[in-house]
C-alpha cells in the first residue's frame, strides 16, 4: 500500500511538474508574439523624434520634436487626413445601418438559403483584400461606375458591415424576445418598441461595431489602392505608403503613423471595452 501511494504522488507530481514547464512555455510564446507585434511600433515611435532624417541609427543620435511640427505644415498630409475621415465616417454610416437591418433580418428569421447569405455577408473580410480589390474594381468597371471618394466608400462598407453585423447579431441573440413581444402586447408601436425597446439592449453593441469598422477603414491600403483614383487624392495610408520611397521624409512617415495609431487605437480599446462590459466578443 504504501509503494502503491508513493507512485500515486510520484505521478501527480510529475503531472504537476509537467503542466508547469507547459505554462512556462507558453507565457514564453505569448510573450514572443507580442513583441513580435508590437516591437516595430516602438521602433517607428521612436524614430519619429530622431535628429537624422537621412539615415537609421541605434540608438538615434539625438531627439526632437521638430517632425511633428513638419508634418502640420504639409498640406498633402491634411487633404489625405480629411480624405480618410471621410470615406471612414460615411463608410461607417452605411456599415451601421446595413449591417444592423442584415442583422435583425437574420438572427430569428429560418428560411431557405439562410446559411449562403451569411457567407456573403462575412465573405468580404474573410477573403484576402486584394480579392475583394479586384472583384470590386471589375464589378464597377463592368457597371461603367467612375471611380470617386463613392467607390473607395463602397469599398470600405463591404468590409465595415461584418464589424457592425457580428456585435449586432450577437447582441440580439443575447436579448430575449420577450421583451419585444411584450412591448408590442402593450401597445407600442413598431417605432416605440425599436426606441425603447431594441435600440437600448443593443447600443452598446451598435457602438463597438461603429468604432471597430471606422478603425477598420482608416487602416485600410489594399481595397482603397483598387478603388480609387489619382485625381481623387490619396487616403492617410496610401499616402504613408508613397512618403517610404522617399528617405529624406522619413521621420515625418513616422510622425504619420503615430498619428494614424492614435486615431484607430483609441476606438478599439473603446470597443473592446464595450463589449467586455456586455461580455459579448466582437
Amino acid at each position: 500500500m504504501h509503494s502503491s501511494g508513493t507512485a500515486v504522488n510520484a505521478t501527480a507530481s510529475g503531472s504537476v511538474n509537467a503542466g508547469e514547464r507547459a505554462s512556462i512555455w507558453l507565457k514564453a510564446a505569448s510573450l514572443g508574439a507580442i513583441l513580435f507585434l508590437h516591437l516595430p511600433l516602438l521602433v517607428i515611435i521612436l524614430y519619429a523624434f530622431t535628429t537624422d532624417r537621412k539615415t537609421v541609427t541605434f540608438p538615434p543620435p539625438g531627439l526632437t520634436l521638430d517632425w511633428f511640427g513638419a508634418i502640420l505644415r504639409r498640406d498633402d498630409f491634411w487633404q489625405a487626413l480629411g480624405l480618410s475621415l471621410r470615406v471612414a465616417l460615411i463608410a461607417t454610416t452605411i456599415a451601421v445601418l446595413l449591417g444592423t437591418l442584415c442583422a435583425a433580418a437574420m438572427y430569428r428569421s429560418e428560411f431557405f438559403g439562410k446559411d449562403v447569405i451569411s457567407l456573403f455577408v462575412l465573405l468580404p473580410i474573410a477573403l484576402p483584400g486584394i480579392v475583394t480589390g479586384i472583384a470590386l474594381r471589375s464589378g464597377m468597371r463592368i457597371l461603367g461606375i467612375d471611380f470617386s471618394i463613392w467607390t473607395i466608400v463602397i469599398g470600405h462598407a463591404t468590409f465595415c458591415i461584418v464589424t457592425v453585423y457580428n456585435n449586432v447579431v450577437a447582441r440580439l441573440r443575447r436579448t430575449s424576445y420577450s421583451q419585444i413581444e411584450a412591448s408590442m402586447d402593450l401597445g407600442a408601436t413598431s417605432f416605440q418598441t425599436l426606441r425603447y425597446v431594441v435600440l437600448p439592449n443593443i447600443g452598446s453593441a451598435l457602438l463597438a461595431g461603429a468604432m471597430l469598422a471606422f478603425a477598420l477603414s482608416m487602416d485600410e491600403v489594399i481595397v482603397t489602392t483598387f478603388t480609387s483614383d489619382p485625381r481623387v487624392g490619396s487616403t492617410l495610408p496610401i499616402w504613408i505608403y508613397s512618403q517610404l520611397v522617399r528617405p529624406r521624409d522619413r521621420p515625418v512617415t513616422n510622425v504619420a503613423a503615430i498619428i494614424v495609431i492614435l486615431i484607430t487605437l483609441v476606438p478599439i480599446l473603446l470597443a473592446y471595452r464595450y463589449t467586455q462590459q456586455q461580455g459579448d466578443s466582437a
